[in-house]
């Protein structure tokens, strides 16, 4: 969530988010290598042009470590993957239906939806909660082709679970392509309450939004 070249403060979403950044970039700088892959599950920027964004995206690959780029629902400026793609410098990926195989781990993943039962009368929203559905699987079957015995890390920007932490045809798709560990972000505040972190059906799941983790890394010492 950063600014994107707008004034927007941060502390209008509690004291505790005034600099967010610098915290997250102390802790991120006190314990990320080189040589360390970071996870970033979407929403980076509120800018709304690739063009306002790259001073964000150039301040995010200036830290330590090999970082991966995922598209959240607030980052409008992510339009064409290739564009994207060719701002970012050497050791830093953008992921969009496909998969992609570092050292002795292969990431996946798809921004994902608000899920939607499919009896549900709200035919737009179904109609998205399937698109994304079938991009997750696009990237799953990349990521089953450059597995190879290699565990899976799936990344999603919104809660593959409904509000009841009920299981949806996101659970289903990572099950089925036996992905060992998911991250996703999207909720703050109080949504962090209806979070789920653990274990379910052989999936390891972690919300990794940064007010959720005191705007600290998450460590996944399990891959």
């Amino acid at each position: 969530h950063l600014p994107g070249g707008q004034l927007k403060p941060k502390d209008i979403f509690g004291a505790h988010w005034e600099g967010h950044f610098d915290k997250i970039c102390a802790d991120w700088r006190a314990r990320v290598t080189e040589e360390d892959v970071v996870l970033l599950p979407g929403d980076l920027s509120w800018a709304m042009t690739l063009e306002e964004a790259a001073p964000d995206l150039a301040a995010i690959c200036t830290l330590p470590g090999r970082k991966i780029l995922l598209r959240g629902n607030h980052d409008y400026w992510w339009s064409s993957i290739t564009r994207v793609r060719g701002l970012l410098p050497a050791g830093n990926y953008a992921l969009q239906n496909d998969a992609l195989a570092i050292d002795g781990a292969v990431f996946a993943g798809s921004r994902g939806w608000t899920v939607v039962p499919e009896n549900s009368t709200n035919a737009q929203e179904l109609k998205i909660y399937r698109r994304e559905l079938m991009r997750l699987e696009f990237s799953l079957q990349s990521a089953q082709k450059l597995s190879q015995g290699r565990p899976i890390v799936a990344m999603l920007h919104f809660p593959p679970f409904g509000d009841r932490k009920e299981g949806s045809g996101f659970t289903e798709l990572l099950e089925k392509y036996g992905v060992n560990t998911c991250v996703y972000g999207h909720l703050h505040g109080e949504g962090l309450r209806t979070a789920f972190n653990g274990e379910k059906n052989g999936v390891k799941y972690a919300c990794t939004s940064c007010d959720g983790l005191g705007f600290r890394l998450l460590e996944l010492t399990e891959v």
